[in-house]
């Protein structure tokens, strides 16, 4: 019906996106994207360019984004969050050819080598006229720049391919059992990759998609009771506050068939708060270089095992490794790696971290994982997480998940911190908790081995996260150190 590589509905009436009050349907979208395509060709742009768009959630995010599907020009959506020395850096690397920006962050790009044009309330980045897409479409060009988490630094600029786009809608569609029935709320922001957990599988499958300007949990409850959400997609931060609201409890949430907690695993309490509103978790894997969509399980498997992610995407092959690239035996922990279409093409003007990610057309993860005697595959943890203490292997996430099984934290986070007799020692910082160390330590003693207990228990009344929502772990360490040594009690500043 449209012509776009992604928008496949056959009615073009029927509605599709959500924005500021008013339902645009498909085939207006799929307008709206032509003539976007066109303003990027009147101010010059041609494949290979990028088009950076620095702005909170906005329909001009949808517009640029179905845009550059189909025009070879790649779409690079900026991180709201950064300082404006974060911000040169990052456009530095990218070198986009031209920058949408609103007025609120305008402060923030100082003066990048590329044309910058503020957002204006006349749509400026549409032409009056539609443009043909550049000569067919290939699969294999770049059609997004998205940011990495950056937990370690400046965030790479991830180089996605067309086919990633579509191969995780297909994914998506085909183990959510999405159809034009189905709506979302994309509230996490634009410069995320979970815009392709939901807007564009959404958009494959011809349901509605309702995008808000940032993530309010009063204004995200409403959106769901108002247009009847069938599917939630938030990292266990969001899901958190969501629980907290004072709201919660009346909001009606009967519509939703399950919820999906990227990231991390959801804690058991978080998760019965959602029970009893008859909505099911599930656990979703994915990573930005991959898709955010890699594994799959149905509700019964994810009930009987909250903490597993499921069986790799159809089309997906995944495999456990040790550091030399050899298999490890079936329930031993080894590095996740991933191949398919569903892989990214490296980072931009990155080489040296792209032979590192990429090696023989597997995509080396970063995440530690094992499969279980059920079948199912369990993330346990990022490589870099983990510590050796006195010998023995310490995966945070999994003291983290013992620990919200079994005492009052509501969140935690458990780092490393250097010991002259054992190496490393791990610190659980805890929130809505008044235990002490001592105390953790005999309530998860029958639950975790010896070196795995924490040496050290801190308090904060909020953990600190990136802008992708995931926990600030590096931060959390700078600040457990500091106050560890200092033998005081300084809250990390909250980030989220």
């Amino acid at each position: 019906m449209t012509g776009h590589p992604l928008l496949n509905t056959l009615t073009a009436d029927r509605p599709a996106l959500h924005w500021d009050g008013c339902w645009y349907p498909y085939g207006e979208l799929a307008e709206r994207a032509a003539r976007c395509a066109a303003a990027l060709q009147e101010r010059g742009l041609v494949p290979g360019d990028a088009v950076a768009v620095l702005a909170p959630n906005h329909v001009i995010h949808v517009d640029l984004m179905l845009a550059c599907m189909q025009t070879g020009v790649a779409y690079a959506p900026l991180n709201t969050r950064l300082a404006g020395p974060e911000q040169q850096a990052l456009l530095d690397r990218i070198h986009p050819r031209w920058l949408f920006c609103d007025s609120s962050h305008a402060g923030q790009v100082g003066q990048p080598a590329c044309a910058i044009e503020r957002i204006g309330d006349d749509e400026n980045w549409l032409a009056p006229e539609r443009v043909a897409a550049h000569g067919g479409i290939d699969p294999s060009q770049i059609a997004m720049l998205l940011q990495t988490g950056g937990s370690t630094g400046l965030p790479k600029a991830a180089r996605i391919p067309l086919r990633q786009i579509l191969t995780n809608a297909t994914h998506t569609v085909r183990a959510w059992r999405l159809g034009p029935e189905d709506c979302v709320i994309q509230a996490t922001p634009a410069f995320h990759a979970a815009v392709n957990v939901l807007s564009t599988p959404i958009w494959s499958a011809g349901g509605r998609v309702v995008w808000l300007p940032r993530f309010d949990p009063t204004e995200y409850l409403a959106a769901v009771e108002r247009h009847r959400a069938t599917v939630l997609f938030l990292v266990p931060t969001m899901y958190q506050m969501l629980a907290e609201s004072p709201g919660f409890d009346t909001a009606d949430l009967s519509s939703v068939r399950f919820a999906i907690s990227g990231g991390a695993p959801c804690p058991a309490p978080l998760r019965a708060r959602f029970a009893a509103k008859q909505v099911p978790f599930r656990q979703g894997y994915g990573l930005t270089e991959a898709g955010v969509n890699c594994f799959t399980l149905d509700q019964h498997a994810a009930d009987q095992a909250p903490e597993a992610v499921g069986v790799p995407m159809p089309g997906t092959q995944a495999a456990l490794r040790d550091s030399a690239g050899l298999p490890v035996p079936k329930g031993a922990v080894g590095e996740l790696t991933l191949a398919g279409d569903h892989v990214f093409a490296g980072y931009l003007n990155q080489p040296d971290e792209t032979r590192a990610a990429l090696r023989d057309g597997w995509l080396w993860t970063g995440d530690l994982a094992r499969m279980g005697d059920d079948g199912l595959w369990r993330i346990v943890g990022r490589r870099k997480e983990m510590f050796i203490s006195g010998g023995e292997n310490v995966y945070p996430a999994e003291v983290e998940q013992a620990i919200v099984a079994n005492t009052p934290a509501a969140q935690c986070a458990v780092i490393s911190i250097p010991d002259a007799r054992w190496g490393e020692v791990g610190v659980a910082i805890i929130t809505d908790c008044e235990w002490l160390t001592e105390q953790m330590r005999s309530a998860l003693k029958p639950h975790l081995a010896g070196y795995k207990l924490p040496r050290h228990v801190l308090h904060c009344t909020e953990l600190p996260t990136t802008g992708a929502g995931k926990i600030d772990k590096p931060a959390l360490r700078r600040w457990a150190i500091t106050a560890l040594n200092l033998e005081e009690t300084h809250e990390p500043a909250a980030t989220g």
